[in-house]
């Protein structure tokens, strides 16, 4: 399932028990006291290895949590190997930090008047692993395969409704002609998605193992839910890698992965947000330290809105006006976040719209009255899979306290978390990596019927203006669409969004140039300190 995109898959070893109702009241006492007032001064993603230039040459040593054995470096299906990904593919089109689209594989692209067909033309000169050249046969397979419905591509759901496994031809070797069934003016932002990458034609067979592709990196070794190895790829076409080899170790549990850390026997924590006090606990480490990566991770408190709970817009709203945001990133994350006052889409996109749900608690009172309820107990479920999980719970939990709602924490192992809770229980915690683009977060994730819509939002006019924004050529007009839908998910009380944490990820001080940017890094600049 694609909200497997975003957290390792349901195999994961669990790494604390349910919590009984006493062990609840300590950590909430613990994180209260903890995040206390005030923020904390993090190193920004830039800056790892305190500004120092990454030297030629070295290995750097990742730590990752485990996954399914069912891994796979097959970028269609693949639910969890980021950072094998982005090292050894590349996509026609990807983001920079800005949420721009550039040239990735495809030098250049167009699109006609009606946005129905779209021309990328390839760079030349580019081999795969292998030694192959690159064509645009490659391409045309790739689209087939990612939406052949036996290859269960979470990207299929987002492309299907506009595009068939036969809409890509071959003009000649470096021009792919992509001739859509509806108008799409976004088209190539969806091609920035991880399951895009390329692939050589005819490996679905073998690609989940292979790992050919035409990235900075080649694949060494591979175990699924455990250890492997990338090297650098000489005849890569863009600017060379600074390392010789990533090392990759699978280590289950969050505070093993940081005592490795500590002890200087890996680099780098990926997958792995670490929460405020263990974020102290390394920034005071002399061999260690903290970078922090801007609105990494959208945080959500979902809600089904075809429960009996919340079938009604007015216990919706009525708990989106019940909570205070900036209170409950306080002592949540500690204020490393931006407030997002229930609206998904950051403020970083180009769409976004300034617009959102105040804290109002006598208005909740108001709406919750409205509903038929003087007032409402509720059970909210989460998780420690994530370390943010169980904090957003309890801070909720506070926050509410005199708007008409009381709210009891529910925790669930960690391993059947995203098995047995989200998208099952009425309300939830949950989180996703940003730097989706806009056409896939609002169809993928709030579309009606959206095999990843957490909230069972369905509305008939937010799917009619998606509609319309989709086959909008006139930039200006597609960004007024994209907010009118926004507007609209928000007066429904669709969803719950306190805010956009940024990511505090734990790495050696003998790291330099770390960057990251949504699901991957800077493969390129990244290394050890001269």
């Amino acid at each position: 399932m694609d909200h497997l995109n975003n957290h390792a898959v349901k195999g994961m070893v669990s790494r604390r028990s349910v919590l009984t109702v006493s062990g609840l009241a300590v950590v909430s006492a613990a994180f209260l006291t903890a995040c206390g007032s005030g923020g904390s001064a993090l190193p920004q993603a830039s800056s790892g290895g305190n500004g120092a230039v990454a030297k030629s040459g070295g290995t750097l040593r990742i730590a990752r949590p485990p996954a399914s054995k069912a891994e796979t470096l097959d970028p269609a299906s693949s639910l969890s190997a980021y950072e094998y990904l982005g090292a050894i593919y590349n996509r026609l089109v990807r983001l920079d930090e800005k949420g721009a689209v550039q040239a990735d594989l495809a030098e250049s692209w167009e699109t006609s008047k009606d946005a129905m067909t779209w021309t990328f033309r390839l760079r030349k000169g580019v081999q795969w692993h292998n030694g192959k050249p690159l064509t645009a046969q490659d391409v045309v397979y790739t689209f087939a395969h990612m939406l052949d419905p036996e290859t269960k591509s979470p990207q299929a759901g987002v492309l299907s409704p506009f595009i068939t496994a036969t809409s890509a031809t071959a003009k000649d070797d470096v021009t792919v002609v992509v001739a859509l069934t509806s108008p799409n003016a976004e088209f190539a932002s969806l091609m920035t998605g991880y399951n895009c990458y390329v692939i050589p034609a005819g490996s679905a067979a073998t690609i989940g193992a292979s790992g050919i592709g035409t990235g900075p990196f080649k694949l060494v070794s591979f175990t699924a839910a455990g250890p492997g190895k990338i090297a650098r790829n000489d005849a890569y076409f863009g600017d060379k890698a600074k390392l010789d080899s990533i090392e990759f170790s699978s280590i289950p549990d969050t505070q093993a992965r940081v005592n490795a850390l500590l002890a200087g026997q890996v680099d780098l924590i990926s997958q792995t947000n670490l929460d405020y006090a263990t974020s102290q606990t390394v920034l005071a480490s002399s061999t260690a330290t903290v970078s922090s990566v801007k609105n990494a991770q959208w945080y959500t408190v979902p809600m089904l809105n075809l429960s009996p709970e919340f079938k009604d817009p007015n216990v919706r709203l009525a708990l989106a006006h019940a909570y205070n945001p900036k209170d409950v990133s306080q002592l949540a994350v500690h204020g490393n976040a931006t407030v997002a006052r229930n609206n998904p889409v950051p403020p970083t996109e180009a769409y976004y719209l300034d617009y959102g749900l105040d804290y109002d608690p006598e208005k909740s009172k108001s709406l919750l009255k409205k509903a038929g309820h003087d007032s409402l107990a509720l059970d909210i479920w989460t998780s420690t899979y994530d370390s943010v999980l169980t904090p957003l719970a309890l801070a909720m939990k506070g926050s509410v306290a005199g708007s008409g709602f009381t709210l009891n924490v529910k925790t669930s192992a960690a391993d059947s978390y995203y098995t047995d809770v989200w998208m099952k229980k009425p309300l939830m915690t949950s989180y996703w990596y940003t730097g989706r683009p806009v056409d896939q977060l609002l169809n993928q994730i709030f579309r009606s019927g959206s095999s990843y819509n957490e909230n069972a939002f369905a509305n008939p006019s937010f799917d009619k203006i998606l509609d319309q924004a989709r086959a909008t050529v006139d930039d200006a007009k597609r960004k007024t669409l994209y907010q009118d839908a926004q507007k609209v998910l928000i007066d429904d009380g669709g969803s719950l969004t306190p805010f956009f944490a940024d990511r505090l990820v734990g790495l050696s001080k003998k790291v330099a140039g770390y960057n990251e940017h949504g699901f991957e890094f800077d493969y390129i600049n990244i290394g050890l300190a001269g």
